[in-house]
């Protein structure tokens, strides 16, 4: 049980700005435009991602605006909630309230809690500080997997919270941190320097932390403890009161060997020994924990689509995969790379294995897109674009550009790279 006093050292230590000028090393984020735009709003700001994707930084490029913005930095308190689990959230603004000499309701606050979900009953407790300080408190709060991973939690909060997910760097986020967005422009001069940064940017798997330092020791030690470890064997164990977490880290890593499996829950439900049940909730847990991404087999039928082949990529590779050599290897890295920066729930496969990696929807506006390393094939677009009589489709490369006109259909071909810094998913939805 903590004391007073050690909450009070704490709050001393995360609270820099309080006595003092705050410095914050911060690179710009594509989402924090969103969020910065709802701030003024009353409704919590929510921020979810798996660990170490740059929501604590998120949270103290807050409290700089705020300062700048000309707020007290007294009346802004930051609390990082990873290694409490029993004290009470209103216990320590009562204890920052006593040391500061506040009163909520007489000038505006600025309460950051980050890990929240590490609390017990974390939502109710959110909820209560919520209406009782509505207007004159605003609230943000952190979680390493999804705040809504229990469907109570999302309706005790209904109205009162913006979630907002915090993803890995994008490719134009990590030109941005190593300070060459602005320089590797305009992109045609720079092909060679962009494919040489796009393939160090994919070696850091969008972490910021690994930002130069993205080494296969390094990044197998940084996936172990901070992935595997304390998601697997901390937090959903914690959650969900589970003790198979053995079964959770064979699962994961399967994965991570072999992103893009279709599992057949039937098959792998008989090999670990465990029920087909029992086998889908844990599935469902790494989702939730953004440790894996579901693709459905797509379906102008939403009934089939649910019922067909599901596809899973991690969210992070095996260290061993990601730096293998090889046109397999390294093919599987490129894929699980779109995989994870493409806004798709869906991939196409039907009776007779014809394949597209990746399907992009947008209201009725349907576009097959393939990932390929290495040689060009479009049969597997044809066969999708003549079936759901869909006219264009992309094919994302290395190095290739160019477009293919084939019975008045066009297939784009485009290198990655060029394809998410120019936004072309937004623009040819």
């Amino acid at each position: 049980m903590f004391e007073k006093e050690d909450i009070k050292d704490l709050m001393r230590e995360f609270n820099p700005w309080w006595k003092g000028k705050f410095r914050l090393d911060y690179k710009p984020r594509e989402i924090y435009q969103e969020i910065k735009y709802l701030m003024s709003d009353p409704q919590i700001i929510a921020l979810t991602g798996l660990r170490r994707t740059g929501k604590t930084t998120l949270m103290k490029k807050m409290v700089k605006d705020k300062i700048e913005d000309g707020v007290d930095p007294q009346n802004i308190l930051y609390f990082s909630l990873d290694e409490f689990r029993d004290v009470k959230i209103r216990h320590i603004l009562n204890v920052y309230r006593e040391m500061l000499e506040k009163e909520f309701n007489e000038e505006e606050t600025l309460v950051l809690l980050d890990e929240v979900h590490k609390l017990k009953d974390w939502s109710n407790q959110i909820k209560t500080i919520y209406d009782l300080y509505k207007g004159k408190m605003k609230i943000v709060i952190s979680g390493s997997e999804s705040l809504f991973i229990r469907k109570e939690i999302k309706e005790t909060l209904a109205g009162r919270m913006y979630e907002f997910k915090v993803k890995q760097l994008s490719f134009g986020e990590y030109l941005k941190f190593i300070g060459r967005y602005d320089e590797l422009k305009p992109l045609g001069l720079y092909e060679r320097e962009l494919k040489r940064s796009f393939k160090d940017y994919t070696q850091t798997m969008g972490f910021p932390e690994m930002v130069g330092k993205a080494e296969q020791r390094r990044i197998r030690i940084y996936v172990e403890e901070n992935m595997v470890e304390k998601v697997i064997y901390r937090d959903l164990s914690t959650i969900f009161q589970t003790r198979a977490t053995g079964i959770l880290e064979s699962i994961l890593k399967i994965l991570m060997r072999e992103p893009g499996q279709m599992i057949n829950i039937k098959d792998l439900s008989e090999d670990m020994g465990v029920s087909r049940t029992t086998l889908s909730n844990y599935l469902t847990y790494l989702e939730k924990s953004f440790l894996i991404k579901k693709l459905y087999n797509y379906s102008t039928n939403q009934r089939k689509t649910e019922r067909k082949l599901r596809r899973f990529y991690p969210t992070v590779l095996s260290s061993s995969l990601l730096f293998k050599e090889g046109t397999h290897p390294q093919s599987q890295v490129f894929e699980w790379l779109l995989a994870n920066q493409l806004e798709t729930d869906f991939f196409w496969r039907d009776a007779y294995k014809n394949e597209v990696d990746f399907v992009m929807t947008s209201g009725n506006k349907v576009i097959p897109v393939e990932a390929k390393y290495g040689k060009i094939k479009t049969s597997g677009l044809e066969k999708f674009m003549d079936k759901f009589d869909v006219s264009e489709g992309w094919i994302l490369t290395i190095d290739t550009e160019k477009m293919i006109e084939k019975d008045g259909k066009r297939i784009y071909v485009e290198p990655a790279y060029k394809f998410l810094l120019n936004g072309s998913y937004h623009k040819m939805i």
